[in-house]
């Protein structure tokens, strides 16, 4: 999904900010000399919760590779997001370990991260790589000189013509591992901080041999892992695989409101015509079960004539049905060849997946007891699995554990069967350590028959002052803020994990994100603040962009422009029919969309889709 919430949420209070900024600095010294110190700061605090950023200063005469920041939060203080930066929690410890892209700290250099939080209180006992934040003690790598223990049970995770997934069991060491080296032969291939990798660049039906070393903060390296052996598949003799032509597009029971946007709408802007799949967002997780989201939306709200799919009014006759579940089924009548999902989580719902994950059964239970309700019996074709994100954070921490998102599917499968549709959204986060390592995606695909991967929100507004970049990109460009967040690294990731092409659909944004305060035309300038959006800061529907912002400019498979001084970025037709190009060529199973409010009265998004996919 996308919805307002998919971004880290920057209450600015000016003023109060300004003020505060000052005062609410962790107490460290200034950086020490020969050390390696950090910095941690509140950069806006809106009383109920916070921004802050830590700076990581290389006081040394050499580089360090990797460091590893933690402090405890008080009871009721809690970090719900992090960026630039792999996080792990233990109870009111916070660790902070480098990613793949800024580990490496030359000597007197800086590098940071940022995260946000809820409650009042603010961090105590720093930590940098062992030693304390500001420089005294011991600096890490002074005294250690034990290297970790060697990693264990490397094995393939899955395979493709060109790339190979590894993981393997977590090495120990006496202060702390921070990252895992993954080497083809004797060339070092990758670095993650995590326990699994994809290698990639890798030629055709040609056997490779793997190993993994891993070090600490102190730059000690442990004996190499088992090797293990790999044969990439064939190439098929250079024929692309053939592309599904599936195409599931969201329909939110909040926009009844005050987007005015209703199942009717999805038959007169022909839309119903070019669909194969309605997801209907959200349903509830809490206390470990599914649960309704908006009874009134859903099975309530009366329909008229002039406003109903066939033309008749709902009744108040005891027990009818009525709201977007009785003009679903007027719509399925109308168009039998469309399945119905019901999506349940989504970024403000997924909080309740860690209680579910408790006991995967019983949520299971639940979920197929709520969609096969007698009041609505028969219009659910299956579930849709919206996590933001399984052991890893979105708008709160789920810490359940790598296998968690696996062990859910499973149940969910064993309680539906083979007879309904079980499908999930997953993360596009390709980069080594990120979200998309956090959970056993690879192993919980056999329980799915596709997964909506969701490749928008890669950047935005969110980082309010740029660099101003692409929200969707296909593909890698110069410049890019984070290099593996576009959707070529994000499939060939998944793919390298052995997950089928055919159960990956590619997902496509019918909105923009846009930053003002830009007087820069091309990707990479800096801003101010969000662009004014119609419904919230620094978004905005397809619909109304195309005439409040017209793009002319392509970068990397998605268009921008500049308009005054609003930057914005978003697909159009032509750069949708790219994306398909790429979705039929890779052997997808086809595109999904979030969501149908945000294209024309005519359907001008959905028609690029279905004609794009064929």
């Amino acid at each position: 999904m996308a919805t307002a919430g998919r971004r880290r949420v920057l209450a600015v209070l000016s003023a109060l900010t300004a003020a505060a900024g000052l005062t609410l600095t962790a107490a460290h010294p200034s950086a020490a000399a020969g050390a390696v110190t950090a910095t941690c700061t509140k950069t806006s605090d809106w009383g109920t919760g916070f921004e802050g950023s830590c700076t990581i200063t290389n006081g040394t005469s050499a580089a360090i590779s990797a460091w590893k920041v933690e402090f405890d939060l008080p009871s009721g203080t809690a970090v719900t997001s992090a960026w630039n930066t792999t996080q792990t929690r233990t109870g009111d410890h916070y660790a902070f370990a480098n990613t793949s892209w800024n580990g490496s700290v030359a000597a007197g250099a800086t590098t940071s991260f940022g995260f946000d939080g809820s409650g009042t209180g603010w961090a105590s006992g720093c930590t940098v790589n062992g030693a304390s934040c500001d420089g005294s003690g011991t600096p890490p790598g002074g005294g250690d000189t034990q290297p970790p223990t060697a990693p264990s049970g490397l094995r393939s995770t899955g395979k493709t013509d060109t790339t190979v997934g590894l993981s393997w069991t977590a090495s120990t060491d006496n202060v702390g591992v921070t990252g895992y080296d993954v080497y083809q032969g004797s060339a070092k291939a990758v670095s993650v901080t995590g326990t699994s990798a994809t290698v990639t660049g890798l030629t055709a039906k040609t056997a490779y041999s793997f190993t993994v070393k891993a070090r600490d903060a102190a730059g000690n390296v442990s004996p190499a892992s088992n090797a293990v052996s790999v044969t990439t598949d064939d190439s098929g003799g250079g024929n692309p695989p053939s592309g599904g032509t599936r195409v599931m597009g969201y329909f939110t029971d909040w926009g009844v409101y005050q987007r005015n946007y209703h199942v009717r709408n999805i038959d007169t802007s022909g839309t119903a015509s070019k669909i194969t799949t309605i997801n209907y967002a959200f349903g509830n997780v809490t206390n470990g079960q599914c649960a309704v989201g908006d009874s009134y939306a859903d099975y309530d709200r009366f329909y008229g004539a002039g406003e109903s799919v066939d033309g008749t009014s709902d009744t108040w006759d005891n027990g009818a049905l009525r709201g977007s579940f009785h003009q679903l089924q007027e719509l399925k009548k109308k168009y039998p060849n469309i399945k119905v999902i019901w999506s349940f989580g989504g970024w403000t719902w997924s909080g309740g997946f860690t209680q579910a994950a408790q006991n995967p059964a019983a949520f299971a239970d639940s979920c197929y007891k709520l969609l096969n309700d007698p009041r609505w019996a028969g219009l659910f074709d299956g579930i849709d699995i919206d996590w933001e994100y399984p052991n890893a954070c979105g708008l709160s921490c789920d810490t359940s554990g790598f296998a968690s998102f696996r062990n859910l599917l499973a149940a969910v499968r064993a309680r539906f069967g083979s007879s309904q549709l079980v499908t999930a959204a997953i993360t596009a986060d390709a980069t080594s350590g990120g979200k998309m390592d956090a959970a056993d995606y690879g192993g919980a695909a056999q329980y799915v028959d596709w997964y909506n991967v969701m490749t928008y929100d890669y950047f935005g507004a969110w980082d309010a002052k740029g660099p101003t970049a692409p929200h969707s990109p296909l593909t890698s460009y110069d410049g890019i803020p984070i290099k593996e967040f576009n959707s070529t690294d994000t499939i060939a990731k998944l793919k390298g994990l052995g997950i089928p092409s055919g159960k990956l659909l590619l997902g496509i944004g019918f909105y923009g994100r846009g930053w003002t305060g830009v007087t820069q035309k091309a990707p990479g300038g800096t801003a101010t603040g969000p662009a004014a959006g119609t419904y919230e800061q620094g978004i905005d529907d397809y619909k109304v962009l195309k005439s409040k912002c017209p793009v002319d400019s392509v970068v990397a498979g998605t268009a921008y422009g500049l308009c005054g001084s609003d930057w914005w970025s978003y697909d159009t037709p032509s750069t949708i029919g790219g994306k398909m190009g790429y979705a039929k060529s890779q052997g997808l199973g086809g595109a999904f969309f979030w969501e149908m409010s945000g294209d024309t009265s005519n359907g001008e998004l959905v028609s690029a889709i279905r004609s794009g996919l064929g």
